[in-house]
């Protein structure tokens, strides 16, 4: 099977497998979908959540040509280049840059979090992807809350035991910007850039119909 036929095979599998009336629709559903076709993980229709303009945001960000930045670069390497590069999107981690490591180290803080002030004053009306590092999602909320730099969309999937579950609570109870998330301590850098992939394809097909 060619690689497109193998993806929408597993699509039409995981289709069957949460047959209608489905917790989600549209195009949530579609980024959902692809949530579960990168992990193989069905309990992820109960933890999954949605900002009400989450997808109109990001799909509005994409379409502008926005900065997307993640806080691992396993998450970078994970986001497709070719659907973002349609747009003029640029996708940037900045955990391995020199400055970054210098001054946590001097702070005694984490790099994730020394990553997010770097970016403060370019991430308005882009997108920041967090899949790994509660530290970076908590920091660039305290910036938010500060009115130091206001993304288009977060994406913030932190996994793990400490202040994971915390942060995404956090990343809820607050309304200035718009979210997709997951309760608890699940997440992952693949799975968040899984999000991305279908918001690409969505701003896609969006073009395409209009067009």
């Amino acid at each position: 099977m060619k690689p497109n036929e193998i993806e929408q095979l597993s699509f039409s599998i995981i289709d069957s497998e949460v047959p209608e009336p489905r917790p989600f629709k549209g195009d949530q559903w579609i980024i959902v979908r692809r949530m579960i076709h990168t992990t193989a993980d069905f309990e992820l229709l109960a933890l999954t959540r949605f900002h009400p303009e989450a997808i109109n945001s990001g799909i509005g960000a994409i379409k502008s040509g926005c900065l997307v930045v993640t806080d691992t670069e396993m998450a970078r390497v994970a986001i497709g280049d070719r659907r973002l590069s349609r747009w003029g999107c640029t996708v940037e981690c900045h955990i391995k840059d020199e400055e970054v490591a210098a001054r946590a180290k001097a702070e005694g803080i984490t790099r994730a979090a020394v990553a997010v002030d770097m970016v403060r004053k370019r991430i308005n009306g882009g997108i920041y992807v967090v899949g790994n590092a509660p530290t970076a999602l908590m920091r660039l909320l305290e910036l938010i809350e500060a009115g130091q730099c206001r993304p288009e969309l977060i994406v913030g999937m932190p996994v793990g035991f400490v202040n994971a579950a915390e942060s995404k609570e956090r990343l809820m109870g607050q309304d200035r910007v718009p979210y997709i998330t997951l309760v608890g301590r699940k997440g992952g850098s693949a799975i968040a850039a899984s999000v991305i992939n279908a918001l690409a394809g969505l701003a896609e097909a969006a073009g395409s119909e209009a067009s």
